[in-house]
């Protein structure tokens, strides 16, 4: 009778365990699954856009800036016909585009925020780019009154935002794959 006792104990608790494991493992697999698509699909493009971004409007100050190495918007002279024209040429080609499809990533995709809620750096991410619309449009109705968005680009805060989302969610990737960080910081 004891070992039938034993038996049928032992064998509930190696159910119990192996439930208890399973359901572990499922959990990790979900939260794994939900950080790949955090990354594929929201911080990964996001990083890489503010990146980008920070790297052509660095490469058209470099052409544009004034000598003494400011923006023509930043400057006691305002912008001449010229820089006007070029900048919006910029704004229309390569500025407005890149900021349209960050804001586009996270309207489509803000389920996959970190956050409970909208972070407010996001929020004027998306007010500046529709203040940018509403400047082009006007552009192409030939009314060149305005040549910024009403609401200004944070562009060192959106960086650092997405750029810390992208490596916290990459070292939480590699936790949960069961990577070691290695003493020669591979």
């Amino acid at each position: 009778m004891i070992t039938w006792v034993v038996t049928i104990v032992l064998a509930f608790v190696g159910y119990t365990v192996t439930y208890l494991n399973g359901l572990r493992l499922a959990q990790r697999q979900e939260r794994l699954s939900r950080v790949n698509r955090q990354l594929s699909e929201l911080y990964g493009p996001l990083f890489a856009l503010t990146e980008a971004n920070s790297r052509i409007f660095g490469a058209f100050m470099e052409r544009n800036a004034r000598p003494d190495g400011r923006s023509p918007f930043a400057h006691e002279l305002p912008p001449t016909e010229e820089e006007l024209a070029e900048w919006r040429l910029w704004v229309r080609t390569v500025f407005l585009p890149g900021i349209q499809r960050m804001r586009d990533l996270v309207i489509k995709h803000a389920d996959l925020l970190s956050e409970p809620e909208m972070p407010p750096i996001l929020l004027q991410l998306c007010a500046h780019v529709s203040g940018y619309e509403i400047t082009v449009a006007r552009w192409e109705q030939g009314n060149y009154g305005e040549h910024q968005s009403v609401v200004p680009f944070p562009s060192e805060e959106i960086a650092a935002y997405a750029r810390r989302g992208f490596a916290g969610l990459k070292r939480e990737q590699g936790r949960l794959l069961g990577r070691r960080r290695n003493s020669g910081g591979s």
